[in-house]
């Protein structure tokens, strides 16, 4: 546990320093459809390019469930020829073991946050908070696929077109920009979502 508690304040201040490279943070958050049903919604967010990853959503977020998209987490991060150094999570019963064993077996240390301290967890509860105030709380959601589809929607857009402060201003996934310059100069406006959310690129 002190192993843990130090490796935490050691990434929590490193902020975009070598420390945070390699580290991701989870959390759940839920949803209720307009037929007042609970979804949840497990994701993951790199600490150092505030790149999330979308999990999943699910009524039921058994043990199992849980544990499988810790797996994907990690075949996705092996294809993509990163290594997992670090996971920061909290208390939540829904993290069984098995979910902390997938981690460790790729060499990954779980970090368990302090009881009762979100903001211990501050770089998942922004984008829970962002996720909300920019498109959830405008939306009704009807269903588990809907909810689904508008996080796809919403985690591209994050991922792709939403500059962020803590990485001075860039986009977590930049895109292409080999013929950025070659084009007219102009700014190319993409809507999502019926137009709920804008992005803007120039235009190659």
């Amino acid at each position: 546990m002190l192993t843990d508690r130090v490796a935490f304040v050691v990434i929590a201040r490193g902020g975009r320093h070598a420390q945070a490279a390699g580290t991701l943070s989870c959390d759940f958050f839920h949803v209720d459809t307009v037929m007042l049903r609970r979804v949840y919604v497990l994701f993951f967010i790199d600490i150092d390019r505030r790149k999330v990853f979308l999990a999943g959503v699910t009524a039921n977020p058994v043990g199992p469930w849980v544990t499988q998209q810790a797996r994907n987490l990690v075949a996705t991060l092996k294809d993509q020829g990163r290594a997992l150094r670090f996971l920061v999570r909290d208390w939540d019963a829904k993290f069984v073991g098995p979910f902390d064993e997938v981690l460790r077996s790729v060499g990954a240390t779980v970090i368990k946050t302090p009881v009762r301290a979100p903001k211990a967890n501050a770089f998942a509860e922004r984008f829970v908070l962002t996720a909300r105030t920019e498109c959830l709380d405008w939306l009704l959601i009807r269903s588990e696929r809907h909810l689904k589809r508008v996080l796809r929607e919403f985690v591209e857009h994050y991922n792709g077109e939403r500059p962020h402060r803590g990485i001075d201003l860039e986009v977590p996934v930049p895109y292409l920009t080999d013929h950025q310059f070659e084009g007219d100069g102009n700014i190319r406006r993409s809507d999502r979502l019926g137009g709920l959310i804008h992005g803007y690129r120039v235009a190659a």
